[in-house]
Formats: C-alpha cells, sequence, structure tokens
C-alpha cells in the first residue's frame, strides 16, 4: 500500500478501554510501528497483594492496574500519571514507577525526535551495490508509516519492513569524545519481491547547518528503529 493510499485511509476513532480514552486508526493495519499493544490486566484474584512491595490490598489499600504493563500496584507504587503515546492514549494515565520512567524517556522521541524525522534531511543516497549516489531529502511520512526519499527520483519504504538499522561513523574529534555519526545503513524487505535490499545514507559535507541537520536526523531514526524493535517483540 503507497503512501498516499495510506494517508486516505488514516481516519482515527475515539474509543475507551478500563484503561482511559485512546485515539486509535480506524484501520488497524494503518496503526504507528512504533505502537504498542494496551496490555491485559492481571485479574484482581490473582493479586492479593502489590506487586512490587508486597503490600496486601484490603478496604483502606486499593489496588491500581499500571496502564502500560497489566500488573497490580498499591497507590504508593503506582501513583504516577505519565503520557503514553505508544499505547494511543489521550491523557496521561497511571502507571508504575518502572514503567513510568521508560515512558518518559520515550517522551523525548515523541516531543523532540519525531519532529526532526518528519521534517527530513538530505542525504547522498546509495541503493544496493549501485557506484551511483543520488542526493535526496529522507523523512518520515505523516503517518508514521513510511520512509520516503525524493530526489530525481522518489522512493519510499515501508518503515515495519526495516530489519536492520546501521549508524556510519567517522574518526573521533581532537582531544576525545563520541565519533560523529556520518551515515546509516538500512535493509528492508519489499512486500512480493525476494531477498532484502539495502540502501546507504551519507551526510554530506556541504554546510554546516545541513551537516548538523542530518547527523540529528541520524540520530533520530536510529531511536525509530529501537521503538520498532521493541513493538515487535511484545
Amino acid at each position: 500500500m503507497s503512501s498516499e493510499v495510506a494517508a486516505r485511509g488514516d481516519a482515527k476513532k475515539l474509543v475507551r478501554s478500563p484503561s482511559g480514552l485512546r485515539m486509535v486508526p480506524e484501520h488497524r493495519a494503518l496503526g504507528s510501528p512504533f505502537g504498542l499493544e494496551e496490555p491485559q490486566w492481571v485479574p484482581d484474584r490473582e493479586c492479593p497483594r502489590c506487586m512490587q512491595c508486597d503490600t496486601k490490598f484490603d478496604f483502606l489499600t486499593r489496588k491500581h492496574h499500571c496502564r502500560r504493563c497489566g500488573k497490580c500496584f498499591c497507590d504508593k507504587c503506582c501513583s504516577q500519571k505519565v503520557a503514553l503515546p505508544r499505547m494511543c492514549f489521550v491523557d496521561p494515565v497511571r502507571q508504575c514507577g518502572p514503567c513510568a520512567l521508560v515512558s518518559h524517556k520515550e517522551a523525548e522521541f515523541y516531543d523532540k525526535q519525531l519532529r526532526v524525522l518528519l521534517g527530513g534531511a538530505t542525504f547522498l543516497v546509495t541503493f544496493g551495490n549501485s557506484e551511483k549516489s543520488e542526493t535526496m531529502v529522507c523523512r518520515l511520512s505523516n503517518n508514521q508509516r513510511y520512509l520516503l526519499l525524493d530526489g530525481d527520483s522518489r522512493h519510499e519504504i515501508d518503515f515495519a519492513h526495516i530489519s536492520t538499522v546501521q549508524i556510519l561513523t567517522e574518526g573521533f574529534p581532537p582531544g576525545g569524545g563520541n565519533a560523529r555519526a556520518m551515515g546509516m545503513s538500512l535493509q528492508y524487505t519489499v512486500p512480493g519481491a525476494e531477498g532484502v535490499n539495502q540502501l546507504k545514507l551519507t551526510a554530506g559535507e556541504d554546510a554546516h547547518a545541513s551537516r548538523r541537520q542530518a547527523t540529528a536526523w541520524l540520530v533520530a531514526m536510529h531511536k525509530a528503529a529501537k521503538l520498532l524493535y521493541e513493538s515487535r517483540d511484545q
């Protein structure tokens, strides 16, 4: 399905679950590849005690379910309400301490790095074993499902079909420090075609601002790949 066709099917609907209100795609297949499924709650009868501090539940000590992991906790261990966009919740939802910490870390991706991916950056793009490179603008589609590459030619890669992402680095700056990201190698499959395809993105050496934008895009793409792998492993 092309990104243009997918865009026409990107309508969303508001649904209510035991965990809260969620704004989800009308067509499940068009959901974000970074999304997580809402967990099944541990049944009340199976958790007489808090699953973190072992406090016994009674009339005064109520049990609460973490919206991210579905386990039972007392109010002290599950008091934080944190945004959880990976499950499409409209409002911040109750989470246990460990889950809240993970959700806070993911907030940087949704607040900053996702915008970088949507904005795009310019790279020299090499497909497969070709010796020729093409200058292209690479960006994530608005529905987060496609990697779009625009230049003299146009390509789109289903993000969910990316199998491997590897950051390419160069040297170490004088005086020490971390190696600088200069490109990325991607492996992906195409539905209906055999084998694995590969492309290489290399940041240009032109303007300093353009190079900085490309580096930020590579870092954001690396984080996006981690979220993609987590969604697959759920």
